[in-house]
């Protein structure tokens, strides 16, 4: 992907509201994880915030996303299964 593709896939509406799902769906995981999951604080914190604002969360990752190896090579075209895995890793990575 080029970096202008990436640039106008950091304002895509539509590929936010993926990212978007894809973090409540994360979110949902990391709240019913054992308590024993390294960092399993922060995770929970991350998760509640998102569950509240998913707008917002949403957001403020899409950039960091769409560095992922995976949304580099498909872009918008991502399947939902790799673009949950991107996200994940993503959030992983900040948390």
């Amino acid at each position: 992907m080029t970096y202008e593709e990436a640039a106008a896939l950091s304002t895509d509406i539509t590929f936010r509201g993926r990212i978007k799902i894809a973090c409540l769906k994360f979110a949902d995981s990391i709240m019913i994880e054992a308590n024993t999951v390294p960092a399993h604080n922060a995770r929970v914190r991350w998760a509640t915030n998102t569950m509240q604002q998913p707008d917002m969360v949403a957001g403020q990752i899409q950039q960091p996303v769409i560095i992922d190896p995976a949304v580099q090579l498909a872009g918008a075209e991502i399947t939902d299964a790799a673009l949950q895995g991107s996200v994940e890793a993503t959030v992983n990575k900040m948390l």
